[in-house]
This record gives structure tokens, C-alpha cells and sequence, in this order.
């Protein structure tokens, strides 16, 4: 059970980390430029906004004990919906970025996938603690 718990918050602050690293590499002419997460919220996308705050909700319910101890479903449900909620929009930021004609050649970094798949985890390490934790007695 608290093996999920840390799994979680984990992957959380690991997705919280990712937001702030490179996601597309942009390259044009021999020139080459990065572009995070952050930057590309601040820049036009505001719904980019709601990946570190889920992630921070997910850290800040998981870190409080009377939460995850006496209401483990708040828990499980801030981390299911953090975790796909943000996933949804880096899927989403990623699949308007490539559908646009573009002069300038991008590429989405590992940091990118590494971020999206960590939503992922986010998701199913909830939901796997939700499952253990209402089972028990």
C-alpha cells in the first residue's frame, strides 16, 4: 500500500521536473532551440497551466497524512485525475504542435515522453493504491 503511495508522489514530482526541462528541440538552418514545457504555457497554451498544478495537488494530498491515511479515495482521485488530465494535454500540446505546417523542423525531447509516461504512472500507481488500500480491512 505505501509502496503505490511513494510510486505516486514519486512520479508526480518527476512530472512537476519535466515541466520545467526541454520538450521540443527546434532546429532551422543549422540554428537548434529548445522549448519546455513552461515556456510553451507562458507563450500561448494557458491550459499547459494544469499540469504543475495537478502535480502539486497530487504532492501536497499525498504528502498529508490525515488525507492518505483516513480518505485514501481523495488521494486515488487527485492522483487519477492528475494523472490523466496531464497527460491528456502534453498528448494534446504535442498533436497540434506536429499537425501545423511549419518551416522550422521540431522534435520532441525524452524529456517530453519521459513526462507523459510519468502521467501515465501517476494514473495507475492511484489507482493501484486505491485498489489495495479500499481492500483492506
Amino acid at each position: 500500500m505505501n509502496g503505490a503511495r511513494r510510486t505516486t508522489l514519486s512520479l508526480a514530482s518527476f512530472v512537476l521536473v519535466c515541466f520545467f526541462l526541454p520538450w521540443v528541440q527546434l532546429s532551422c538552418v543549422g540554428m537548434k532551440d529548445s522549448v519546455s514545457g513552461f515556456d510553451l504555457a507562458r507563450e500561448g497554451d494557458g491550459f499547459l497551466w494544469f499540469v504543475p498544478v495537478f502535480m502539486l495537488v497530487v504532492l501536497v494530498v499525498g504528502l498529508t497524512r490525515v488525507i492518505w491515511d483516513r480518505m485514501p479515495s481523495i488521494f486515488a482521485l487527485a492522483g487519477t485525475v492528475g494523472g490523466s488530465v496531464s497527460a491528456y494535454l502534453m498528448y494534446h500540446e504535442r498533436s497540434i504542435t506536429n499537425d501545423s505546417p511549419r518551416l522550422v523542423a521540431t522534435q520532441w525531447t525524452l524529456f517530453f515522453w519521459l513526462g507523459f509516461l510519468a502521467s501515465l504512472g501517476v494514473l495507475a500507481a492511484a489507482l493501484i493504491f486505491y485498489g489495495r488500500r479500499s481492500r483492506s480491512p
